[in-house]
């Protein structure tokens, strides 16, 4: 991605740099409890689940200041370029649906951090909290999920923020609150089904994203989507399961398999057309 020199989002709280930085000894997520934890929160997760779990390793807070690296720092402008970007296109979306889009906001974070439903700890991955709309992302951490489950690439961290953003856009539009009044009604399974909907429709609005940031000359290229289709894959329910259980339990399944999600992105890349994305509707998706 050639993103150098382009519009910095001013929607970005970089809590990077303050003070109480949290450190783990011991106790910690092993590899596979990593993926497991990726598995549930990496794009989509409800951060109030299993924040508590991820609380129970042993901890301790560095109250000082950090000072960011050059490459923190270039990490930071990359993001704040995507989420320019994402802004930029949501705008033209929501102009087109005669509604106004509110820009949420980004919080970058190291160790852990407060958020409206408590502490949530880095290992928790990427997330969107509906409550304060923002969106929660450790780089470091998702550095190390990419080389986990090997999904290299600057666009993959792109499609990350593009699919969390997406769930700001549900929220935005109330399919977020349609999905959730359904949970006391329905079995685990039968709600579980629902939850892999609007993932695989947050994977779309993500590649609905790339679709209008790759007519943008120089900015995007064949690389750079490949990317973002092998990171949509690589968070597959049944790639997850396989890496950290050894088996497939398609009924626990929340967000889709990696065949689904690589779909579902790449149908939002090729029509841009945010109609195509009912993914509620879609038989046998």
């Amino acid at each position: 991605m050639r993103w150098q020199g382009r519009r910095q989002s001013s929607n970005v709280e970089d809590m990077r740099s303050s003070g109480s930085r949290a450190m783990r000894i011991g106790g910690g997520l092993s590899g596979i409890g990593i993926l497991i934890a990726l598995g549930y929160m990496l794009l989509g997760g409800n951060p109030s689940d299993i924040a508590n779990v991820l609380q129970n390793g042993q901890s301790y807070s560095v109250d000082q200041d950090h000072v960011l690296t050059e490459n923190e720092k270039e990490m930071g402008e990359f993001i704040s370029t995507v989420l320019a970007d994402i802004e930029d296109v949501w705008h033209e979306q929501f102009r087109q649906m005669k509604m106004e889009y509110a820009e949420p906001k980004l919080v970058l974070f190291s160790g852990e951090v407060q958020t409206d439903f408590g502490y949530a700890s880095a290992s928790t991955g990427p997330f969107y909290s509906p409550g304060d709309s923002k969106v929660y992302i450790d780089l470091t951490f998702l550095q190390d999920m990419q080389k986990q489950l090997d999904a290299p690439g600057d666009f993959a961290m792109a499609y990350v923020l593009a699919h969390e953003v997406g769930h700001h856009v549900q929220n935005l539009l109330g399919i977020t609150d349609s999905v959730m009044a359904e949970r006391e009604k329905l079995s685990e399974k039968e709600f579980n089904r629902l939850m892999v909907r609007l993932e695989l429709q947050a994977d779309f609005l993500a590649g609905l994203w790339a679709h209008y940031a790759s007519r943008i000359p120089g900015y995007l290229d064949e690389t750079d989507i490949e990317e973002g289709l092998n990171a949509a894959s690589a968070v597959g329910d049944d790639r997850i399961m396989k890496q950290s259980r050894g088996y497939v339990v398609p009924d626990a399944f929340t967000h889709g398999t990696s065949e689904q999600r690589a779909r579902w992105f790449r149908k939002g890349l090729e029509t841009g057309d945010i109609r195509q994305g009912d993914t509620f509707s879609a038989p046998g998706l």
